[in-house]
C-alpha cells in the first residue's frame, strides 16, 4: 500500500482510507494507483466480505488533485478504480467534503453513510473539469435524471439531509460517526448468507440499462446460482429460526 491509502481489516469488513489530509484527500496519480490496488486486494481477500471507503481527518475527498494534474486515463478509471466492479458490497463513510471526483468515488459504492455536516456537489463545474469517473452515469440511477442534471449542470452544494431525501445518502449520523456507522452497516450485510447477497447485487447491476425482459433473465440466472443457499435457509426457517421478524435490521 501507498502512504496515501491504507487497507485495514475489522473482522469481515475491510476499510480503505484515503490519507492525504493536506490536500483534502484529493487524488493524485500515486493515490489513484494505490486505490486500484486496495480494491483489487479487497476482491481477493476471502475473509473480507464488505468494503468501506473513507477519508482521513474529517474529509472524504475533494476529488482529483488539480494542483498535481497527473492523473491518467487508464482502463480502471482516472481515479484508479471507478470503471471497475468488485464482487462484494461496498459502503462509503463520508465526513466533510465529498465533492467532484470524491462524489464520483462515493457513487461507486453501493451504500453511503454521511456525517451531519458533510458537503456534496459537482464543484468541478466552476473550473470546466468534466465528470469522467462515473458521475454522469451513476448519479442519474441513484437520484433520478432531473436531480442529477441539476447537480451536474449547476454545481450546487447539497447538504446531507437533502442528499438523504434525494436517495444519494442512505443514512445521516452525527459528525465523526460516519465510519463507525458504515462499519456497523457493513457488518450487518456481512452477517447474511453471502452467496445470495452477491448474486442479488450482481442482478441489480446487470439489469441497469437493460430491458425488463433482459433484467428478469439476469435476475433468474443469478438467482439460480444461489438455490442451494436458499434451500439451507428454508430449512432453518422451517426449524423455527427468524419467526416474528427475528434478525430483521432496524431502520437505523
Amino acid at each position: 500500500m501507498s502512504d496515501s491509502v491504507s487497507y485495514e481489516r475489522e473482522g469481515p469488513v475491510a476499510v480503505v482510507t484515503v490519507d492525504r489530509p493536506q490536500r483534502r484527500n484529493a487524488i493524485d496519480d500515486e493515490t489513484a494507483r494505490a486505490l486500484g490496488d486496495a480494491w483489487e486486494r479487497f476482491d481477493d481477500d476471502e475473509d473480507a466480505l464488505v468494503g468501506v471507503l473513507t477519508g482521513s481527518e474529517g474529509t472524504f475527498s475533494a476529488g482529483a488533485d488539480l494542483k498535481a494534474m497527473d492523473l491518467e486515463d487508464r482502463p480502471e478509471g482516472w481515479l484508479g478504480f471507478t470503471r471497475t466492479r468488485v464482487s462484494k458490497p461496498t459502503v462509503a463513510a463520508i465526513e466533510g467534503h465529498c465533492v467532484a471526483g470524491g462524489l464520483e468515488m462515493a457513487l461507486w459504492c453501493d451504500l453511503r453513510v454521511a456525517g451531519e455536516t458533510a458537503t456534496f456537489g459537482c464543484f468541478e463545474r466552476r473550473f470546466g473539469v468534466p465528470l469522467v469517473d462515473g458521475g454522469t452515469q451513476r448519479l442519474p440511477h441513484v437520484v433520478g435524471l432531473g436531480r442529477a442534471l441539476e447537480l451536474i449542470l449547476t454545481g450546487r452544494e447539497l447538504d446531507p439531509e437533502t442528499a438523504k431525501e434525494w436517495g444519494l445518502v442512505n443514512r445521516v449520523v452525527g459528525d465523526g460517526e460516519a465510519l463507525d456507522a458504515a462499519v456497523e452497516l457493513a457488518e450487518t450485510v456481512a452477517g447474511f448468507p453471502q452467496e445470495t447477497v452477491r448474486t442479488d447485487r450482481e442482478a441489480v447491476y446487470d439489469g441497469l440499462g437493460a430491458s425488463l425482459q433482459q433484467g428478469l433473465a439476469a435476475e433468474g440466472w443469478h438467482g439460480s446460482r444461489a438455490m442451494e443457499t436458499a434451500a439451507s435457509g428454508a430449512d432453518r426457517f422451517a426449524g423455527g429460526e427468524g419467526r416474528g421478524g427475528e434478525g430483521v435490521p432496524d431502520e437505523e
